[in-house]
């Protein structure tokens, strides 16, 4: 009897295993890849599509979606509304010290506007974002960013497109000391306190393809915005074109012990309205961005417990843990803000373009700001570095594309490049002798963001098939005609002693890329789109 009854059973389950039906496998579903617009950067707009040929290839449903510049910025951070898009990393001084790049993986940098819009959380990763970030033994730190890149690689959240030379000119008739910097170009904000004017005109004219997002300090997300504010916002601390740390608004900054730091200021300093600046104004200004919804600096200032005034003109720092990186990257980042302005203002974020204040203490004044065709500052007399500037003013001429920017070089009406030349202008620099050309390497990097919250894109095994199926190096050889590398972890191998040479790799290969896919157990419908 209870033979029979296994027996039975058994039956009655094979019965039932052959009559429930298979569930079919469902489509993955379709990808739209979000760029520039070929006029903007036809690099990143053709980039797109080589990308999207090969994914269309391995059986995916890609749509390339071209968008204006200020509109994808807001699609990527602010809205975080996107399943892939190309942007880029500009490799700015600060940008050196590793904090910054693995702070855009840090799952605490996933919030609107923050720098972590395609949301990769990894615990493991983020305690070795804390441990590098306490770690003052340079040996050791090094050790625990080698680990961090090995670890969040093989994940792929991010592909790094490739980094690319910055290769521009300036009118060497019409002003000489004109130092780039890697990773800025000429484009820094040493430049308009170095150049020197050849003849008679000493206002220093720049040229680009893009204006601001906006130039509020508490609202803008790009480098084009930040790039100009600099020019007239003091910090406690700049990074010099040797990219050593050098006291500006700061007289002194000292660490008392490993999470306290005493800052003194300069005497005599004046906003750009005629009021002193002074400590009260320091530590506003971080208590300000600390209480903000603004996310844009929340990796610097993630250290910091709380600010005082200690004094007239002396500010104490009181850090939550040791950091590493604050004194030379924290303070040199915030924007000093005069707090008779800004403390009577609650969503600052909400302004509107003419509510936005302007008044700095830096070494040059906000004048003028015609969206779409130009920007204007003049020189600070009364700055502690007035001395120094050679020019009475800087103005900025925005252009619809490289190629107009390209053509008011030429004809003298620009004095610089804001941005890399294109390829194929290069040659005509060179050969132009009233320009200079010069190249400096990009620390910055180009990049494909995977929104991993979103299917298939939340998916490692399609991350990192979609990611062989990448052909990086015709990008470089054929878009940039070989003036860039091909990239591989966010820290970039020019920057050598914080670089990972010996993480994964993901080469060009569809067959890999395929078979990646079946092993995580993808396979292909009739029509050969991608199901699972």
């Amino acid at each position: 009897m209870k033979t029979k009854a296994i027996w039975l059973g058994a039956s009655l389950a094979a019965t039932a295993a052959l009559t429930t039906p298979v569930l079919a496998q469902e489509r993955v579903p379709a990808v739209e890849i979000y760029t520039t617009t070929e006029a903007y950067d036809p690099i990143r707009y053709e980039g797109a599509f080589i990308i999207a040929e090969a994914w269309r290839e391995l059986g995916l449903d890609v749509t390339v979606s071209p968008l204006e510049f200020r509109t994808l910025l807001d699609r990527f951070y602010s809205e975080q509304e996107f399943d892939a898009t190309i942007l880029g990393w500009s490799g700015r001084v600060d940008r050196l010290d590793p904090q910054f790049f693995l702070g855009t993986l840090d799952s605490r940098q996933a919030g609107l506007g923050a720098n972590n819009p395609g949301g990769y959380a990894n615990p493991d990763y983020d305690a070795l974002f804390d441990a590098q970030s306490r770690e003052f033994d340079i040996g050791e730190r090094q050790r625990i960013v080698h680990e961090m890149q090995d670890l969040y690689m093989g994940d792929v959240p991010v592909v790094v497109l490739f980094h690319r030379d910055e290769v521009v000119a300036y009118n060497n008739t019409a002003f000489t000391n004109m130092n780039a910097m890697a990773g800025e170009g000429l484009y820094s904000e040493w430049v308009p306190m170095e150049a020197e004017p050849v003849g008679e005109r000493t206002t220093l004219r720049i040229g680009g393809p893009q204006e601001p997002d906006n130039v509020n300090p508490l609202a803008s997300t790009s480098v084009w915005g930040w790039k100009w504010m600099r020019l007239y916002y003091d910090r406690l601390v700049r990074l010099s074109p040797d990219v050593e740390p050098v006291p500006w608004a700061a007289e002194s900054v000292e660490a008392v012990d490993e999470v306290t730091v005493d800052v003194t200021l300069r005497e005599g300093m004046l906003w750009h309205d005629g009021e002193p600046v002074t400590a009260e104004d320091v530590a506003f200004t971080f208590n300000y961005y600390m209480n903000s919804e603004y996310s844009y600096f929340n990796a610097y200032l993630a250290p910091i417990a709380s600010v005082e005034a200690t004094g007239d003109l002396s500010v104490r720092f009181n850090l939550s843990e040791p950091s590493a990186p604050f004194a030379t990257i924290t303070l040199s980042q915030i924007p000093i803000l005069p707090k008779h302005i800004w403390e009577g203002i609650d969503n600052p974020e909400d302004l509107t373009p003419d509510q936005i204040p302007t008044v700095g203490s830096g070494p040059f004044v906000f004048d003028r700001y015609d969206r779409g065709e130009f920007m204007s500052l003049s020189t600070n007399s009364d700055h502690f570095h007035a001395d120094n500037i050679a020019v009475d003013g800087v103005e900025f001429l925005i252009y619809a594309d490289a190629e107009g920017v390209f053509t008011a070089l030429q004809t003298g009406q620009i004095d610089m490049t804001a941005w890399r030349m294109e390829p194929g202008q290069i040659p005509l620099a060179e050969g132009n002798d009233d320009l200079t050309v010069v190249s400096v390497p990009d620390f910055g990097y180009f990049h494909m963001t995977f929104n991993t919250r979103r299917a298939p894109f939340d998916d490692r095994a399609a991350r990192r098939a979609l990611t062989m199926a990448m052909d990086r190096e015709r990008m470089v050889n054929v878009l940039l005609d070989g003036r860039g590398e091909v990239g591989t972890t966010v820290v970039a191998p020019v920057n050598a002693f914080w670089h990972n040479p010996f993480v994964e790799r993901f080469e060009y290969d569809m067959d890999a890329a395929r078979q990646e896919l079946e092993d995580a157990g993808y396979s292909w419908d009739d029509e050969g789109r991608l199901v699972r």
